[in-house]
């Protein structure tokens, strides 16, 4: 039918089996209506679809005496930041930073906060209490819902460090506006004893078609997962590229991570046998419909940390909404790093936030972590309490995000103008006054947002 074979195919670095193909074909009749044809001809796995967050050295346990946390602060100055939140994150300190903690919301009936979970990472409920009892209290009792897809579990024993800072950083901000984890199944490695894998569908589609098929979706979305843009398949980037864009029309604004090796991906090479050494960005976080966080670290001023993924993409074209923003950092930056990327591409990061010593319960001891998903979920913590006050007013939701804040809302944001990205032996890009690709317009500042866009 595809007039093709399929294959399994060994990684050799990761020893994971898949069965792939290296082509396909449809009759040109049926190619303007269909986008694209799964499994096919995409080798990412599910163990290299990267959560972008990692362990930080230091673990406390739960009953220890030390105080990671700091002190209640008072709202919407960041002179009351205390000097803790510069190497130990919190909600509290987040709330502070964000200017979010004077807000309750409202509109819990009709507001929803969506957290995408893949590679079987469960969010743990019990941590999640024992998050609240160490670090906001007035949310303790409070829970989320888990929606299985595709085979997705719900394994309350085996809490994951992605899914934990997750749900834990979304709840932490966003309290009380009901939380969902989506837990996602696909891409199990094929094991070669036994006769077929039981599922070979890429986990993006998955989900995608799963929560397009909804009656309602929630209204903002959090994803910390990625891979090098090169890596993912023209055809197939593109489609769940669009698909995110459906997402959008439907009312939400869907949040990224930009990755966590700052301008070179996973791999600075191109892979299409020149080994040509150039920047490599990151898909999801390329595509121009999602809105792509990076991060920071240090507080009194926040400064670019050195992992945040930001660049611009060799598949889809920048965008007009990020025109004048773009070419006035092109401008700036004149001759430097030319030739290591693509000029004319969507550009990310789009935003920014805090991205290392994240506390995290994981299986009820307090853990350090860091990584731009600790960055998505707070940026869509304060986005769904921007939606939150937009229902409550009778208004609809934010939807796409990008179009706004480079406009109406761009003066919402906290400008970082210090700090790099490097990587592929460079320096990277620095972080300047207006949009740059390490944190690109900057960290929120809620009560600017509400003001502007709310």
């Amino acid at each position: 039918m595809l007039n093709t074979t399929y294959n399994v195919y060994r990684h050799a670095q990761a020893d994971d089996y898949v069965v792939r193909t290296m082509s396909y074909s449809l009759p040109t009749v049926l190619h303007e209506h269909v986008g694209v044809v799964a499994p096919t001809t995409y080798f990412g796995t599910m163990r290299s679809m990267k959560a972008t967050s990692f362990l930080q050295p230091d673990i406390t346990p739960i009953d220890s005496d030390v105080d990671v946390a700091p002190k209640l602060i008072n709202p919407g100055s960041l002179a009351t930041v205390p000097s803790s939140c510069s190497t130990t994150i919190t909600p509290a300190c987040l709330r502070a930073l964000y200017n979010t903690s004077t807000y309750v919301p409202t509109a819990t009936d009709k507001n929803t906060l969506g957290v995408a979970g893949y590679l079987d990472e469960f969010a743990n409920r019990a941590d999640l209490q024992t998050f609240f009892q160490r670090f906001r209290t007035d949310a303790v009792g409070g829970t989320f819902t888990t929606v299985q897809v595709n085979g997705g579990g719900d394994d309350q024993n085996d809490p994951g460090v992605e899914a934990n800072l997750d749900i834990q950083y979304t709840e932490g901000i966003s309290f009380p506006t009901p939380n969902v984890y989506f837990s996602t199944g696909g891409s199990p490695p094929f094991i070669p004893d036994s006769n077929t894998p039981t599922n070979t569908n890429e986990p993006y589609l998955d989900w995608l078609n799963f929560v397009l098929n909804q009656t309602s979706v929630p209204q903002t979305f959090t994803t910390s997962y990625g891979d090098d843009e090169q890596t993912v398949p023209f055809d197939y980037a593109t489609q769940v590229c669009n698909l995110f864009a459906q997402l959008g029309v439907r009312g939400a604004s869907i949040m990224f991570s930009s990755g966590d090796d700052g301008v070179g991906g996973g791999n600075c090479q191109n892979n299409d046998g020149t080994r040509t050494v150039r920047f490599q960005p990151n898909f999801p976080a390329s595509c121009p419909f999602v809105t792509t966080v990076g991060g920071t670290i240090r507080v009194n001023p926040e400064v670019a940390v050195s992992f945040s993924g930001g660049g611009f993409s060799n598949y889809f074209a920048r965008p007009s909404f990020q025109d004048t923003a773009v070419t006035t950092f092109l401008n700036t930056l004149g001759s430097t790093n030319a030739g290591l990327f693509n000029t004319t591409g969507r550009a990310y990061p789009d935003v920014a936030a805090q991205g290392q010593g994240f506390q995290v319960v994981i299986g009820g001891r307090v853990a350090s972590v860091g990584g731009t998903s600790a960055s998505s979920p707070t940026f869509a913590g304060v986005i769904a309490l921007l939606n939150d006050f937009r229902l409550s007013q009778g208004k609809a939701s934010l939807g796409f995000l990008n179009p706004i804040i480079y406009s109406t809302g761009i003066n919402g944001f906290n400008d970082i103008t210090s700090g790099s990205n490097p990587g592929c032996g460079t320096n990277g890009f620095t972080a300047r006054a207006g949009w740059d690709p390490v944190t690109g317009l900057g960290t929120p500042d809620f009560g600017k947002l509400q003001a502007l866009i709310g």
